[in-house]
């Protein structure tokens, strides 16, 4: 399914045979995710009257999404794309319209509300860690992959900018509802696309496993050592950079620069790790994956660190930019350890387990911050914040996987090589990946 490339650059991981059509459907269905969670939060809202209620029909509804991640990715692995995401995507979809109907009914029982949105978050299909499964699958130069997935976390950020900015332009002329019954429509739409897509049935269904070792000089479900590093940073990062968005607001709580002001601080953010994000992938690092990502760990938790110090707006705004310059390039990084730590039919719950652990990690470095905040100084707040993402550098990395897939990778550039030769197409490297 892949076809060799001689210049590892962006633009030449887009023009992978479907590359584009395969990407551009996971992001429709991605966007979703954009969008649902202001849509609903403000249906729920207007409809029950309780922020109480609201908060609490929310947090059912990202508790089932988040934690039951593993288990729907495992699906995917087990079953391939087209048996197990379409059927999860249209059954999130059905669950999503139901919320919305129910928000339009007054009266709708909130114990109704919170056992429709848990069901709906216990479907939310994965469609972001089976992407990067198929980046994989698509591109076996480590470095189109690591481009590949830069492009992806990228391309991520901005979606869940510009998915809130879309529901503040539906809700300033329709109901809520009408954002939540789109995120229905793109998910259902997105992945019914991503799964038709010749790319993506280069998954094949790894089957149902039948001893707990994994293949022979593979990775496989006994990977708990390999995946602990990537897994750890992931969470780490997800805690420190959750911690932000408080911290700025207390910060300029504290010198009355007001609400303003915080969106920009975290709009550097997010740029900064976009930035990031796109010059990591564009190096040709030359050290192993697992010797960089407690670099970029480190790198987010001490400028984190660094900007409780900071004196006025610009500065902090600075810092918590440097900051996000490491923010994307660990976690591509990480996922990047989790793909090359295990076998290709387990590569959807491998991301899905880093992708577990930054969203758990951001709720808990959310509730956790709070509570610092009306104990501790600002800057020991940040400074604690910081600490996380550093401590986790500190993980050490599963150095034998890593010398494994680092001989493997050097085989496959091998057959790259070979398969430049008049004799050897692309078309037959297809046919055999099918």
């Amino acid at each position: 399914m892949s076809t060799p490339l001689s210049r590892p650059s962006y633009a030449a991981v887009l023009r992978v045979p479907h590359a584009r059509r395969t990407f551009s459907a996971a992001l429709v269905g991605r966007l979703s995710y954009g969008t649902v969670s202001l849509s609903l939060m403000l249906s729920l809202t207007r409809s029950t009257g309780s922020y109480a209620v609201a908060g609490l029909v929310m947090a059912l509804f990202g508790a089932t999404s988040v934690f039951l991640s593993p288990y729907r990715a495992s699906l995917v692995d087990r079953h391939g794309p087209r048996r197990a995401l379409l059927p999860m995507a249209l059954l999130y979809a059905a669950l999503l319209c139901v919320l919305a109907a129910a928000c339009r009914r007054p009266g709708t029982s909130e114990a109704v509300l919170a056992v429709t949105a848990g069901l709906a978050g216990a479907c939310t299909p994965p469609l972001g860690p089976t992407m990067r499964a198929v980046w994989a699958e698509l591109l076996p130069d480590r470095r189109l992959l690591q481009r590949a997935y830069s492009v992806d976390g990228v391309a991520e950020e901005l979606l869940f900018v510009s998915g809130p900015l879309l529901v503040g332009g539906i809700v300033a002329v329709a109901s809520p509802v009408v954002g939540v019954v789109l995120s229905a429509v793109l998910v259902a739409v997105g992945t019914l696309a991503f799964v038709t897509s010749p790319a993506t049935a280069a998954l094949r269904p790894a089957g149902r496993e039948k001893s707990g070792g994994p293949a022979p000089g593979r990775g496989g479900p006994g990977q708990g050592p390999a995946l602990l590093q990537p897994v750890v940073v992931a969470a780490a990062v997800g805690v420190s950079v959750s911690a932000v968005d408080l911290l700025v607001v207390a910060f300029a709580g504290e010198r009355g620069l007001g609400d303003g002001t915080v969106a920009w601080v975290l709009a550097a953010l997010s740029v900064g790790s976009a930035v990031g994000g796109l010059v990591n992938g564009a190096v040709a690092w030359s050290s192993p994956t697992r010797a960089r990502l407690p670099f970029f760990a480190a790198g987010v938790g001490l400028c984190l660190a660094a900007a409780g110090l900071a004196p006025g707006l610009v500065t902090l705004v600075l810092a918590v930019m440097c900051a996000g310059l490491f923010v994307a390039p660990a976690l591509t990084t990480a996922y990047l350890i989790a793909d090359e730590s295990v076998a290709p039919g387990f590569r959807v719950r491998a991301g899905a387990w880093c992708n577990t652990a930054v969203n758990a990690g951001m709720s808990v470095g959310a509730a956790a911050v709070g509570l610092l905040v009306e104990r501790l100084p600002l800057p020991v707040c940040f400074a604690v914040a910081g600490a996380v993402a550093a401590a986790a550098a500190l993980v050490p990395g599963d150095r034998r996987g890593s010398a494994r897939r680092a001989g493997e990778g050097a085989q496959s550039s091998v057959s790259s090589a070979s398969s430049e030769l008049p004799e050897s197409s692309a078309s037959s490297a297809s046919s055999a990946e099918s």
